[in-house]
């Protein structure tokens, strides 16, 4: 069975950028039939809070990306401890005692002789001896993994065929100091003990990749397929990631977006297929393929979020906005009615309660000085309530017969007057909903 994961850490609210890696995970699965998994890397106490796990379980069911499962990495310490063990019996794991000043140091010089800054293992190095004159300095010991120093390769499901030189890249840390368990480790043992078939992330994971993979190996797993979709800018190009705290789907949903209108953007931004709007996970599902996604950065523009929600709201059926109508107080019998005129005129459902404003209390008319007495004029010829379709023609038919005006001359006064605006709705349309005649 295929089975993908999206892995957040709790400890802020989720954005564009964990969306796109959510989004890819969860399509691959739905598409096949397959398990999606909620995993929360909330390893680090710390940092970690319930509050934004809460919030991103909320974020995920706005989208309806329902997961099959939840998985927290802080109730699996005792299995990372376990293969930990296994990994220092095996020799795969080594102790080392070096401060980040003195690291630091160790790549300055490195970089100088014209070398890669990639760690000397000289932890390798230390006897039980040498490790406890250490420990008695008041030194703790953290503990890397011993990589196999050889070309690490994979067939990448966006990037194509991938290889890195493994003696290339430093023996990473995978337990701290304080016995934390890194993101490297852990969700390499999560991946293999939870039969995890696809992972698609971000591009610049592509490194841990490789030494996962050899992790993955050493505890006796499959690697499972990797795909690395292509990394955020601005929509002019910039960087992203210091914005992306102002895009979190919480402060999107919030300005009105629509869960499909976001998702059908970031299920085809990127790829080689143009963005369309859909209605249902299901047909998104159907027409994802992560192969056709490119390695260039990619483009987003909040803004572009707009015209496809205005599309999708203004596709609704009565029936899936009347939670909405019954929220603002429109009437039963004015439901219908009011919802055919709004709806061609409005971006975000919220945008619903201006117009309900209007059909409610009626206009503050805006009435230029030279149309003054026009106005007067014309609202006096204004036929008495109840208004059908019909009396907004009846009526400046009467009043161009009266005062000679035509065309916009004639309409958009009368217009700005009833409504207090300068477009909307068929006026025809309109006027049957106005309240009243609105005082000059």
């Amino acid at each position: 069975m295929t089975t993908t994961r999206f892995a957040p850490s709790p400890t802020g609210y989720i954005h564009v950028g964990n969306l796109r890696t959510a989004l890819m995970n969860y399509l691959i699965a739905h598409k096949t039939g397959g398990q999606f998994i909620l995993r929360l890397d909330d390893t680090d106490q710390e940092r970690s809070k319930q509050e934004y796990a809460d919030a991103i379980m909320r974020d995920l069911e706005w989208l309806g990306l329902h997961w099959d499962r939840v998985e927290k990495q802080s109730l699996r310490l005792d299995r990372y401890r376990e293969v930990a063990e296994t990994l220092k019996s095996s020799g795969r794991f080594y102790e080392v005692f070096e401060t980040p000043t003195e690291l630091d140091l160790k790549r300055k010089k490195q970089l100088n002789m014209g070398k890669p800054p990639v760690y000397d293992r000289a932890g390798l190095k230390l006897s039980e001896a040498d490790k406890e004159k250490l420990r008695a300095e008041g030194r703790a010991g953290y503990w890397r993994f011993l990589l196999d120093q050889e070309r690490i390769e994979w067939t990448d499901g966006i990037l194509g065929a991938i290889s890195i030189d493994a003696a290339s890249v430093s023996d990473p840390v995978l337990i701290r100091a304080d016995g934390q368990v890194l993101y490297t480790f852990a969700s390499s043992v999560d991946d293999i003990d939870m039969g995890v078939t696809d992972i698609v992330r971000g591009a610049d994971h592509v490194t841990n990749t490789a030494t996962q993979i050899q992790i993955m190996q050493a505890i006796g797993g499959t690697p499972p397929n990797f795909a690395h979709h292509s990394l955020l800018t601005g929509a002019k190009g910039e960087e992203l990631s210091k914005r992306l705290g102002t895009l979190s789907l919480r402060d999107l949903r919030e300005r009105g977006v629509e869960p499909m209108a976001l998702l059908s953007l970031m299920a085809r931004l990127g790829s080689s297929r143009p963005v369309e709007l859909f209605t249902n996970i299901d047909d998104l599902a159907a027409g994802f393929d992560v192969g056709t996604f490119g390695s260039a950065p990619t483009k987003f523009d909040a803004e572009d979020l707009f015209p496809l929600t205005r599309g999708y709201v203004q596709g609704l059926s009565l029936d899936a906005v009347q939670p909405k109508l019954a929220e603002l107080g429109v009437p039963s019998d004015k439901a219908e009615a009011f919802w055919a005129v709004a709806k061609g005129n409005i971006t975000v459902l919220n945008d619903l309660a201006e117009w309900w404003t209007l059909f409610r209390d009626g206009a503050t008319p805006l009435v230029a000085d030279e149309d003054r007495d026009f106005v007067a004029q014309a609202l006096a010829m204004l036929p008495p309530q109840p208004w059908t379709p019909a009396t907004w023609g009846e009526w400046t038919n009467a009043v161009k017969a009266a005062t000679g005006r035509k065309g916009k001359g004639l309409f958009m006064p009368l217009r700005k007057a009833m409504t207090g605006r300068e477009n909307g709705p068929e006026m025809a349309d309109v006027l049957p909903l106005l309240p009243k005649v609105p005082s000059l």
